[in-house]
């Protein structure tokens, strides 16, 4: 399964750094879009045309659904298995997500009720997603 992840705002310095790690360590790899910050209408326009066609997307809100680690290995799991063949994390600008880009999720994901920097964030769900490979791949689990 292909994986995207498109956000607005470019990385830069130790967040830059984090998320190529862990880029390096997701299997397959993770194609990453960073796309210029602007309001939210452009920047909704301009996700949306990043999106690769045919992916399952999944926009990142803390309104989302707050999934453990072995939550969201289940659930990528099962996307895989439904034919998933691609899918695209998208993390919107400092405003949000635009309606035309909320109406294209299949699933919206939470890293929890807390505010966390746009870059943070980006670097946090490259860990969960490498985390939830490890999972489905059966290698030891900090919490088992």
């Amino acid at each position: 399964m292909k994986l995207h992840l498109i956000a607005i705002g470019r990385a830069r310095g130790a967040y830059a750094d984090l998320c190529a790690e862990y880029g390096k360590r997701i299997k397959g790899g993770v194609t990453v879009r960073e796309l210029a910050t602007g309001v939210m209408k452009t920047e909704g326009e301009a996700i949306e045309r990043a999106i690769p066609e045919g992916s399952t997307v999944i926009l990142m809100d803390e309104n989302g659904k707050d999934l453990t680690s072995r939550e969201l290995a289940v659930k990528l799991a099962k996307l895989r298995d439904q034919g998933a063949h691609s899918l695209a994390f998208v993390i919107g600008g400092a405003d949000g997500l635009a309606e035309n880009v909320r109406k294209l999720g299949s699933f919206t994901l939470s890293l929890g009720k807390k505010t966390w920097p746009h870059m943070m964030a980006r670097a946090m769900l490259m860990e969960q997603i490498y985390r939830a490979q490890q999972i489905n791949d059966g290698h030891p689990y900090h919490r088992d």
